[in-house]
Formats: C-alpha cells, structure tokens, sequence
C-alpha cells in the first residue's frame, strides 16, 4: 500500500512539473512575443530617427554653406563698390556683353523649372520630376557655357583683368559665381539619380522631398546671388 501510494504521489509531483513547465514555456513565450514586439517597434522607428537626423543635419549644413557664401561674396561686393566709387583713372566699365544678358534669362529659367520639380517630387508625380530636374539640369549647363562665352567675347575685344580693375571684378565676380554653379549642378545630379526610379515608399519620398529642399535653397540662391551681381556689373559702374 505504501509503494503504491508513493508511486501515485510521483505521478502527481511529475505532471504538476510537466504542467508548471508548459505555463512557465508559454508566458515566457508570450513574454518573449512581447519583447520582440517591442524590439520590432523600435526598429522600425530607427530608420526614421536617422532620416529625421540625416534631413535636419543637411539643412544645417545647407544653411552655413550659404552663409560662407554670403560672406565671400558680400566682401567682394564690398571692395567693388569701394574702389567704384573712388573714381580712379584705372576704373574704365564697358558695356556688358550680350550673353550676360542670356545667362540672367537661363537662370532664371532654371529656377521656375526646378520649383516645378520639387513641386513633382513633394507629389510623387515620377515622370514630371524626371522632366523638370533634367531641364534644370541642362539650363545650368547653358548657363556655364554662356558665362564661358561672355569671357571669350570680352578676351576679344581686348578686356583683359590686368590694366582696369572694373574688367577684374567682372572676371572674377562672375568666376567664382560658375564655381559655385557648377557645384549646384551636382547637387541637381544627385537629386535626379534619388528621383529616377519611381517608388511608391512613402519613407523615401519623404527623403527625396527633403533633398530636394535643401538642394532648392542653394539653386535659389544662386540665382538671386546672380541678379545682384548682374545689377551691381551692369549698373553700378
């Protein structure tokens, strides 16, 4: 009777283990669901922490890169009308070539085709963005290579940089304004290679829209930076 009531109580001991094990695997299953879900929730939110980082750190680094801009140019400005201004013999101004008059009218072209650009972009309308950011693209190509022609033109009537401080500002003025150009047109470049493909992901239309801003303020800029310079050349004589 012993043996067989100590066997009984052993089958008992061992399937309340059996059963307390079976608890304990689920909730720590469950717990472990829990955690997972947790885990899966926070990557998720990752990618879009760096895309908010990414899209703030490219707009502050944007907006200093326009001020050191603003900086050069406004001390460049500033010796010009300074020296216009003192009416020295050496400061003799010429009439600006035709292509001056070109180039204002091609970038000011681009930037109404690259706000319709942007404008694409921000709709996730894939085949206007490709269209618009290509024509701006090729509009500052032209207007590097009209800036290259009004150099040639003036190199052939005899307006060089030595001899007549007016001709240096202009060549320099406008040399460091291409410079700055054709660095925009690579950030052009980099907005079209993220824009070529279309995609329907709402994280990396929010990523293009962000790269198009930012890219919006410097060609912006460059143009208003231009309509000064073509003033201040072309009147402040």
């Amino acid at each position: 009777m012993d043996v067989g009531t100590a066997e009984i109580l052993d089958d008992i001991e061992e399937t309340k283990k059996r059963r307390s094990g079976r608890l304990g695997g689920s909730n720590s299953g469950s717990g472990g669901g829990n955690n997972g879900g947790g885990g899966d929730n926070s990557n998720d939110d990752a990618p879009d922490q760096i895309n908010r980082f990414d899209s703030q750190k490219s707009r502050i680094l944007t907006f200093f890169l326009l001020l050191a801009i603003l900086m050069t140019f406004g001390g460049l400005i500033a010796a010009y009308v300074v020296i216009a201004t003192n009416n020295v013999a050496e400061w003799k101004p010429f009439d600006l070539p035709i292509q001056v008059w070109i180039s204002t009218i091609i970038i000011l072209a681009s930037s109404v085709t690259y706000h319709l650009a942007q404008t694409a972009i921000e709709r996730n309308n894939h085949q206007a963005t490709k269209k618009w950011l290509i024509a701006t693209t090729v509009l500052g190509a032209a207007f590097i290579s009209s800036q290259i022609m009004s150099w040639i033109a003036l190199t052939n009537r005899g307006l060089y940089m030595s001899g007549n401080p007016y001709a240096g500002f202009f060549y320099v003025l406008t040399a460091v304004h291409a410079v700055h150009v054709l660095g925009g047109i690579t950030a052009l470049g980099s907005v079209l290679l993220r824009s070529w493909l279309p995609t329907v992901d709402a994280d990396s239309i929010k990523q293009r829209a962000a790269l198009a801003k930012v890219v919006g303020w410097y060609w912006h800029f460059m143009g208003a930076l231009w309509l000064v310079l073509f003033v201040l050349l072309g009147f402040w004589k």
